[in-house]
């Protein structure tokens, strides 16, 4: 018999849509937002999302949430959960000071802020819509351990596995995924 979180998951896996070539050739784009516009899969999401974070990370101290979409769940997790939401941006997009780690991308490369509120040994959950090339969670990984932090994992709401961006994130990063797609 299939337990109430799979059946979650089978639900929400349902109302994910995905765009061929979007926003370039070539790119089959998974859009979280076709599902959490209605209010009861959002629901459900978040019911999905806590109950991971729950069994999975119960020692996490903070939510930290990658730019942009990890936005969305970051904050209504903490809030639920009774935890700190600590946001990684994009370079200039954080007022105050900031740490900053530079990443090389496939076509380049960028930079990740996050503001000096992160103290050395805050347990740290990274969160974010989507694991793909594991780039931005690996660069992530890592402005959180110059920091000081522990990373404890990361949670996701869709993993591409043949993109294979585990690959990227450091080995000893617990890291789940709610869906996975090939």
């Amino acid at each position: 018999m299939t337990s109430d979180y799979e059946k979650g998951i089978s639900e929400l896996k349902k109302r994910i849509k995905s765009f061929p070539n979007f926003p370039k050739q070539g790119i089959l784009f998974w859009d979280i937002f076709s599902a959490i516009s209605d209010g009861s899969t959002c629901r459900l999401l978040q019911s999905l999302l806590v109950q991971a974070v729950k069994e999975r990370y119960p020692e996490v101290e903070a939510i930290v949430g990658l730019e942009s979409r990890g936005f969305l769940f970051s904050f209504s997790l903490a809030a639920e959960l009774g935890l700190g939401c600590i946001p990684v941006r994009k370079k200039g997009k954080l007022p105050g000071e900031v740490v900053a780690y530079k990443y090389d991308l496939e076509y380049g490369s960028d930079v990740l802020e996050i503001q000096k509120t992160v103290h050395p040994g805050l347990k740290c959950l990274i969160v974010d819509d989507l694991i793909a090339t594991g780039g931005s969670i690996n660069a992530a990984v890592q402005l959180l351990k110059t920091c000081g932090a522990e990373v404890i994992g990361c949670l996701t709401v869709i993993e591409l596995e043949s993109l294979k961006g585990r690959s990227n994130i450091p080995e000893d990063i617990n890291i789940y995924s709610l869906i996975t797609y090939d």
